[in-house]
């Protein structure tokens, strides 16, 4: 005697909870270990290595714990990038407000990602606009604030992101433009990297912009202002430079 087939919307529904089971295996199995591990690279680390279109081609980058890197490289970026990083829960629900008014009168889809969002983007994902990468993007950034703390999002962030065509970290990026490591930035050292952060293919460290610098101050003036949402001991458990 058989044995009754199951509706098929008892079989959606199973096939549907299993894929989710899934999905969130696989995010815990990529997110989780990081909490403690240092990324070896990242995806756009990769995609960056692959354009080059050479084996021998070089990507800088040079990981650095968080008590080796400035605190003032991190409000430099706080001002720069995400100035509520330490109040949302990955995202920024005002900005991304404004951002859907803009866009629905012509404006850009850009101004609201957060550094978590960041984060989530250049470890696991792609630089292309669509839908479905937005999606993955909040998925992982939802994963992300739920498995690190925040000063771990901050210190992986100043870790990978971009600084310059083939520079990634701000590691490498001292060592590359000011001949001295992360922990050793001054204010303006660090406002210039976290100015260039936007579009490092377009906006340089080396022989700056006028627009580069004009924001280099601006930020210089932000991260001043900010300096009490990041107190040294909360960053890395001594004074930095």
């Amino acid at each position: 005697m058989s044995t009754p087939r199951r509706p098929i919307s008892r079989r959606l529904l199973l096939f549907g909870l299993r894929a989710v089971a899934a999905s969130v295996l696989v995010t815990l199995a990529l997110v989780l270990p990081l909490r403690w591990l240092h990324p070896a690279t990242s995806s756009f680390m990769l995609q960056n290595w692959a354009q080059q279109r050479s084996l021998s081609a070089e990507v800088h980058y040079h990981w650095v714990p968080r008590d080796k890197i400035s605190r003032r490289a991190a409000l430099a970026v706080l001002a720069a990038e995400d100035q509520k990083f330490f109040s949302h829960s990955g995202f920024d629900i005002a900005s991304i407000r404004k951002v859907w008014k803009r866009n629905g009168r012509g404006g850009q889809l850009r101004g609201a990602s957060t550094i978590s969002q960041q984060v989530a983007k250049n470890l696991w994902l792609w630089p292309a606009r669509s839908w479905l990468r937005k999606g993955l993007e909040v998925w992982f950034t939802v994963w992300l604030e739920l498995l690190w703390p925040k000063e771990r999002i901050l210190e992986i962030y100043l870790n990978i992101a971009q600084f310059g065509p083939h520079v990634f970290g701000v590691e490498a990026a001292s060592r590359l433009y000011f001949r001295k490591p992360a922990a050793e930035l001054n204010a303006p050292e660090a406002a210039l990297l976290a100015a260039v952060l936007p579009n490092p293919h377009v906006y340089r460290v080396r022989n700056p912009s006028r627009y580069t610098t004009r924001r280099q101050a601006w930020i210089q003036r932000q991260a001043g202002q900010l300096g009490g949402e990041l107190p040294a001991a909360r960053w890395s458990g001594r004074q930095l430079p």
